[in-house]
């Protein structure tokens, strides 16, 4: 029998959607051309790979998010203390979602998530770009 959790992502990712601005695909589309705005990748690098990336996006795999974004971390990056308002992004908009509440809560602002992600992105007719060497 297997063990019944106290939360499951369900309620975990429900939880941060009330918590946390959520901007559609076309908002962020529109977004993305403001100097002021950084679109951050959480995918994994497989993803990336397989999948596309947008253009001038900053890769932050979500395993390594909150160490980034913490300026007393020894893997801080400069970009997460730039001011700048951050739109955070996965595949389907779960994992932004759950990373989005956290380094709200850790005082990162102003930060929002694509609701659906990168596959509401390319929905939406944003533009992907793909690694030269991969097939389209």
């Amino acid at each position: 029998m297997k063990p019944k959790l106290k939360k499951g992502v369900k309620e975990l990712v429900a939880e941060a959607e009330a918590e946390i601005e959520a901007v559609t695909a076309e908002q962020a589309i529109a977004l993305a051309a403001d100097p002021d705005v950084v679109l951050v990748d959480l995918r994994d690098i497989r993803e990336l790979e397989r999948d596309g990336r947008i253009p001038g996006a900053f890769h932050a795999p979500r395993g390594m998010l909150e160490f980034w974004v913490d300026p007393e971390s020894p893997y801080h990056k400069e970009i997460f203390s730039s001011g700048k308002r951050f739109i955070f992004f996965c595949a389907g908009g779960l994992r932004s979602a759950l990373a989005t509440q956290t380094v709200q809560r850790m005082g990162l602002s102003p930060v929002c998530h694509i609701k659906g992600g990168f596959r509401a992105w390319k929905e939406a007719g944003g533009p992907v770009e793909y690694n030269p060497t991969e097939k389209q």
